[in-house]
């Protein structure tokens, strides 16, 4: 089914795609998921929180939940994300050809930005809903455009005003499964389950010194903030060691050009290893060196912690089910955030992965085989199933 959304979204600039939260691609769809959950007999709702639920039968409580999310990082490959809703549709349709009706409410979820790619906090839809945000923060988060969130969701047709913790929306989750494409080389067959997810967060790091002409301002009087950020840069990868990944993936100057010192310089650091203590520790290192360097230009800087996630370990009982179901599917980490880790917290939650060759995600060239991905549909199915009889 990834082949109908192949052309939403396409950035030509990037390659691949960049589908944010509240833009037109992702809006796309989002109408594209309704009209499909329709067609197979879902009804079709949208919670407080602009995240989409499409219920198989009536709705309840103690339901079976899958999905995912249908936003993509900038320049994002074709399967994080989609892959988990387009195979909960399909599950859907193996299940109502052989008769199938579930015992118990079910539904599919389209979880909103989730990637953070437009508003730079990742799961943005489940940890509203969860309560893991506030909403006045989430609201007041702006994209590199200075739209918040709240304009952006009024723009779409959804009110800001109701947005925050959804006790009725989680109280329904009885249990939440998500499929995804593996972001790494873990998997040696087609589908394995989650066992755990690592502490992760993302940090701004804020370098103020002062503008000034490229020519005519001699280098001993510059107080060039571009300098300790690319010593940022250098700290990270020295203090990702033993399992830890640092990475800065964005730096934006101000005002960027290339015949000017920078004013500020903006850093952002995206920071996971395998607990919260080891984590903390690497970002102090990071945060320690930004200092010093900050302050042997003479330039000042300011750190904001974006947001953070503590390891998650999905429910053990749940997995082994899935896994035992499945025939003895192998359990494995990520190092990748997702919806079902946010809800893991609240609500029994268990992961499928979808093998994917390269490695390679949160990039063009991110890949899956179709006849792993058909295994993965038929994973699902016989979870959902297995679950929901």
């Amino acid at each position: 089914m990834l082949d109908q959304i192949a052309d939403v979204g396409k950035d030509l600039k990037r390659g691949g795609y960049s589908r944010h939260g509240y833009n037109k691609p992702e809006l796309e769809l989002r109408h594209w998921f309704v009209e499909q959950a329709v067609r197979r007999g879902l009804n079709v709702e949208t919670d407080r929180n602009g995240n989409l639920w499409a219920w198989w039968g009536e709705r309840g409580d103690n339901a079976l939940i899958t999905g995912s999310h249908l936003d993509s990082v900038p320049g994002g490959g074709a399967f994080d994300g989609p892959l988990g809703v387009t195979s909960a549709l399909e599950a859907v349709d193996l299940l109502q050809a052989k008769g199938f009706k579930p015992a118990r409410p079910f539904a599919i979820t389209v979880f909103a930005e989730e990637e953070g790619g437009r508003f730079g906090v990742a799961c943005l839809g489940s940890r509203l809903l969860a309560g893991a945000i506030s909403p006045e923060k989430a609201l007041a988060l702006k994209d590199p455009d200075g739209i918040t969130l709240a304009e952006a969701m009024k723009a779409a047709g959804y009110d800001p005003d109701l947005v925050g913790r959804d006790e009725r929306a989680l109280k329904r989750i009885g249990q939440f499964v998500e499929l995804h494409v593996e972001q790494g080389r873990g998997l040696t067959v087609p589908v394995g389950v989650a066992s755990s997810i690592l502490a992760h967060g993302r940090w701004r790091f804020t370098f103020a010194g002062e503008g000034n002409h490229a020519g005519a301002t001699l280098i001993e009087d510059r107080r060039d903030p571009m300098l300790p950020a690319s010593q940022l840069v250098l700290a990270a990868r020295k203090a990702a060691r033993g399992g830890g990944r640092a990475t800065v993936g964005r730096l934006v100057p101000n005002p960027g050009g290339t015949n000017v010192i920078a004013s500020t310089v903006d850093v952002w650091l995206d920071a996971r290893d395998t607990d919260d203590a080891r984590t903390r520790a690497m970002v102090a290192e990071i945060s320690e060196a930004a200092h010093q360097a900050a302050k042997e230009e003479g330039c000042e800087l300011r750190i904001t912690e974006e947001s953070y996630g503590d390891t998650v370990h999905f429910d053990s009982g749940l997995r082994d089910d899935i896994a035992g179901a499945l025939g003895g599917v192998p359990a494995l980490p990520t190092g990748a955030g997702h919806d079902a880790g946010i809800l893991a917290a609240h609500v029994p939650t268990a992961m499928l992965f979808v093998r994917n060759p390269t490695g390679v995600s949160h990039a063009p060239e991110e890949f899956a085989e179709q006849a792993d991905v058909d295994e993965g549909v038929k994973a699902l199915a016989a979870t959902i199933e297995h679950l929901g009889s």
